[in-house]
């Protein structure tokens, strides 16, 4: 018999998992599209709360992004994790759950965390913006969705 996951547990992989599969998408993105080494991407991420300075020379900056990047698709895993049993909508169909859950979380990031950050501010790009959902789609909302589904199912209910 199949021992059960704690619900610890599952978060914690399902972020894991969420995590590693974006962060990979964006860096990989990152320089497929301009060239450039993707250690830029972290350094973006941690000037969320270092500003500029994460830009400079220090080491570290990088390894700050990552961890703040795991800490947010953790923190989007513990939110749908929380909202999957008090929203019988989102258990029709993990699959559908996933893709709004995706839209969601973009338009979160987008419109409310990262203007309240310290990150440099981009322009609106209609294509980028189509290209950076489909990635959280398949990287951040069907992973998170599947995973948290995937924990309930093995739960009596």
């Amino acid at each position: 018999m199949e021992k059960q996951k704690s619900a610890f547990t599952t978060i914690v992989f399902t972020g894991a998992t969420a995590g590693t599969l974006d962060i990979a998408a964006a860096l990989l993105n990152f320089f497929i599209t301009t060239g450039k080494n993707p250690i830029r991407v972290l350094q973006f991420i941690a000037s969320g709360v270092f500003g500029a300075d994460a830009f400079g020379g220090d080491a570290l900056m990088p390894l700050y992004g990552l961890v703040f990047h795991y800490f947010i698709a953790t923190c989007w895993t513990i939110i749908f994790f929380l909202a999957y049993r008090r929203i019988k909508l989102i258990r029709k169909s993990w699959v559908l759950s996933g893709i709004s859950y995706a839209v969601v979380v973009w338009t979160i990031m987008t419109r409310i965390v990262l203007p309240l950050s310290r990150v440099p501010q981009i322009p609106f790009d209609l294509g980028k913006a189509a290209l950076a959902i489909a990635i959280l789609i398949a990287c951040i909302g069907l992973p998170i969705s599947f995973g948290i589904k995937k924990y309930y199912a093995s739960k009596p209910s």
